[in-house]
Formats: structure tokens, C-alpha cells, sequence
């Protein structure tokens, strides 16, 4: 990188409107990737972040650098995923059916979350951690939402809170929003909404339902949401939610033309086999290789060969 005073004179007014000619601070250049500079397009913007933010997020988006989410449920999974660099950890309701064995991720209770997102928050040194308002914590009481927000906040250390709706929870957002808590929104197939649904077919086919979608979006822009989870719509309405908002849009199931991924990590790893929708790509089968371990360790002890002379005092 050039050194300050030899910047060229578009680049010698930070984003701050601190002229960097006039600074002694290092650091100052390492804030330079904000500045028009074609050069630095292609250059990764986190790489050098020690905590991701979500300030850090939106200049992912406006830089064109795909954002990476995962979701995380205990210590031991959290660590392995934040020290492999994935931006976004997702304490998600989903640990109803990986972790729980539910069916939907009706059941689970906001007492529970917190339990899951402080196991995830103690491991984490660089993810940005989001969790999930679970069912009933939020939908029709605005007053509830904030109350079971300030508790997720305060009890687990997380750093931001998603929910699933658009104007439906308007109200929820606002409050959450003004007690200065960052939002995730959700779109698309929302499972807190199976029974209403009644199916996980993927939403937003039709014209109705695809230009509610599209309001929504510049709703959840519009009330102060830092970024949007797309789940389960067609690629190209993705692809034009994405063009048509300022903020992030992280996709699962809503094709590339997205600001970002995520997928449930025991299905990306192949824990959970009997679940294999599209869009899912499967970089493991962990539940073959975790079998195959268990049943040799089974072998093993039966048989004496464990512990050894080695594995014994």
C-alpha cells in the first residue's frame, strides 16, 4: 500500500472527512479500502477484522465480498466455524430440529435460546453472533419483543437479534430497533409460519405474494434492519431484492445473485442425512464417518484392544 503522502488526491480525504495527509496514526491506511479505489475491488475487506460488525457487514455489500453465515448451537461447533473465519454465526431455531429432534422449530422457548447463544458467544472471538426470537416471543406484542430481546442481549452477550416477517412485525422492529439492538430481517418461507403454510415449498411464485416480498424488503430497510435473510424464492426476485436494497441479503435457497450464504451447519456437514433439499451442498457425511468411529470404538473395547499399553497409566 502507498504511503499517505504519496495517495493520489481522490484518496487523501478519508471517508471521515479526515484528511489523512495531516495524520500521524499507521492505522489510517488500513481504513483506505472504503475510498473508491478500483485497485482494492477484489481485495478482501475482513480479512484483517479481529470482530466482525455490522458495519463491517454493509461494506462487505458495498464492496461486492460475499458474506458468509453458518449456524451455531453449542461452544465446541462455535469455535471450529469462528476460527474458520465464517463472518456470521446464526444461533438459529433450527436447534429445534438438529439439536432438540423436533419437528418444527415451534417448540423451542426463548429460555432455551439464550442457553444456546451463550454457549456460542463464550467461543466465539471474531463472528458476528445473531440469534433467532423464537416463536411467540415477539409476534403481537411489541412490548414482549423488546422484553425478550433485552434478555437474549443482556443473558447471553449476543450481538443481534433476527425474526422472520415483515409489516405483520413492524411495530416489533420499531421497538427493538430503539433500544438500539441490531435487527436481522427474514422473508420468504418463514418456518415459525409452517401451519400457516403448510408446506416447505419455496415461496413467492406468484405475483401477489413475490411484490409483497419486495415491499417488505424496502420495509425492513426503511425501519433500520442491517441485513436480510432470503429463504426458499425464486433466484431472480433474489437477485432483484438484493439489487433493489441498500442492505446485505443473505440467501439460503435464493440462488448466487445474493450479498451472502448461509446454511443450517448439520446439514452442510452431513449430520443430518434424511434432510436434502436443492440447495443444499453437503461438504461432509459426518453422520457416516461419526457411525463408523462409534462402531469401531465399540469393536475396540469388546475386543481389548482399548485402552493399550499408550492409553493407560
Amino acid at each position: 500500500m502507498p504511503k499517505v503522502g504519496l495517495l493520489p488526491e481522490e484518496f487523501q480525504r478519508g471517508p471521515s472527512g479526515i484528511d489523512v495527509r495531516k495524520t500521524n496514526f499507521p492505522f489510517v491506511e488500513k481504513l483506505l479500502y472504503c475510498a473508491p479505489n478500483q485497485t482494492n475491488k477484489h481485495m478482501s475487506i475482513n480479512k484483517d477484522v479481529k470482530r466482525m460488525t455490522t458495519h463491517v457487514i454493509q461494506s462487505m455489500k458495498e464492496q461486492g465480498e460475499k458474506v458468509t453465515m453458518l449456524t451455531a448451537y453449542d461452544y465446541s461447533m462455535a469455535r471450529i466455524l469462528d476460527e474458520a473465519g465464517i463472518d456470521i454465526l446464526l444461533v438459529g431455531d433450527s436447534a429445534s430440529n438438529v439439536m432438540a429432534g423436533h419437528e418444527t422449530t415451534l417448540p423451542i422457548t426463548l429460555d432455551q435460546m439464550i442457553y444456546h447463544a451463550s454457549s456460542v458467544v463464550r467461543a466465539v472471538k471474531r463472528a458476528l453472533v445473531v440469534v433467532d426470537l423464537p416463536f411467540g416471543s415477539y409476534q403481537g406484542n411489541s412490548r414482549i419483543a423488546l422484553e425478550s430481546t433485552i434478555r437474549i442481549m443482556k443473558e447471553s452477550g449476543a450481538h443481534a437479534i433476527k425474526l422472520e416477517g415483515g409489516a405483520e412485525i413492524e411495530e416489533s422492529i420499531r421497538r427493538i430497533l430503539s433500544a438500539g439492538v441490531p435487527v436481522m430481517g427474514h422473508l420468504g418461507l418463514t418456518p415459525q409460519s409452517i401451519y400457516k403454510f403448510g408446506t416447505y415449498t419455496v415461496r413467492a411464485r406468484e405475483e401477489a405474494e413475490a411484490a409483497k416480498l419486495l415491499e417488505d424488503a424496502q420495509l425492513l430497510q426503511d425501519l433500520g434492519c442491517f441485513a436480510l435473510v432470503l429463504e426458499k424464492i425464486p433466484a431472480h426476485l433474489a437477485a432483484k431484492v438484493a439489487q433493489r436494497v441498500d442492505i446485505p441479503v443473505i440467501g439460503i435457497g435464493a440462488g448466487p445473485e445474493v450479498d451472502g450464504q448461509v446454511l443450517v451447519t448439520h446439514d452442510m456437514l452431513g449430520i443430518t442425512k434424511d434432510f436434502k433439499p436443492r440447495f443444499l451442498r453437503r461438504y461432509l457425511e459426518l453422520f457416516e464417518e461419526m457411525r463408523k468411529a462409534a462402531q469401531q470404538y465399540k469393536e475396540d473395547v469388546r475386543s481389548g484392544d482399548f485402552p493399550n499399553e499408550k492409553e493407560q497409566y
